[in-house]
């Protein structure tokens, strides 16, 4: 119903934009995202990130449920994203640019903004979660990566797989956002463990999970 937002078709994924008050803070929250392998355009996917910044939001959390490559994690754990490896393919930013929005060429060494990975910290102490940290390597799906694809991206120094995020990090960065990012290690990937990895799995991680999370964001927005 909202003009120019795409249809979220993702499994779980409602597709609302919900505007309220929570940790004492006004927050925008998208109850569903757009991701990449549903057919959405790059510009589509993070057209909302930019509506956030034109609302005045200035800093945005972004969650995921991912695949755990790092041996020491385990299924439940919390991951802060401290950088990404971006295997989309593309970049959101291709194409003219909005120079009001943000510069043609984007520094992407603090896209992960340090102080907002601090507050992370000091919320994940404060309510009691052992909250991993590492890089996150995005890839299109819909498919699950193969055991050979897993080992080549641990060789390149990434700790956990996913589906999104990327490119709305990409976008909050030009757009001089404040980032953070935590993903949820719903599934170990391909060649980690003999499971085979299914969309059931993940939806029954993240409901187990789902107090610990909540609590984790609720907090960092209080002290942000």
């Amino acid at each position: 119903d909202i003009p120019n937002f795409s249809h979220s078709t993702a499994p779980g994924h409602k597709g609302r934009l919900v505007i309220g008050n929570l940790g004492g803070k006004v927050v925008c929250c998208m109850q569903g995202r757009l991701h990449y392998y549903e057919g959405h355009s790059m510009k589509d996917i993070t057209f909302p990130v930019r509506v956030m910044r034109s609302l005045g939001i200035e800093t945005i959390l972004l969650t995921n449920s991912s695949g755990g490559i790092d041996p020491s994690f385990h299924v439940g754990d919390l991951m802060m994203i401290t950088d990404h490896i971006n295997l989309l393919g593309y970049n959101p930013l291709i194409g003219k640019n909005d120079d009001s929005f943000g510069p043609r060429f984007n520094d992407m060494t603090y896209c992960y903004t340090p102080e907002v990975q601090e507050v992370m910290k000091k919320a994940a102490k404060k309510v009691g979660c052992d909250l991993k940290q590492g890089v996150y390597l995005a890839t299109t799906g819909p498919s699950f990566e193969t055991p050979a694809e897993i080992k080549m991206f641990r060789m390149v120094g990434a700790n956990a797989v996913g589906m999104s995020t990327v490119p709305e990090a990409i976008v909050a960065c030009n757009g001089g956002m404040k980032v953070g990012a935590i993903s949820c290690i719903t599934n170990m990937a391909a060649g980690i463990s003999d499971q085979p990895l299914s969309e059931e799995e993940v939806f029954e991680t993240t409901s187990k999970t789902g107090t610990t999370f909540r609590a984790l964001i609720k907090t960092i927005v209080e002290l942000l």
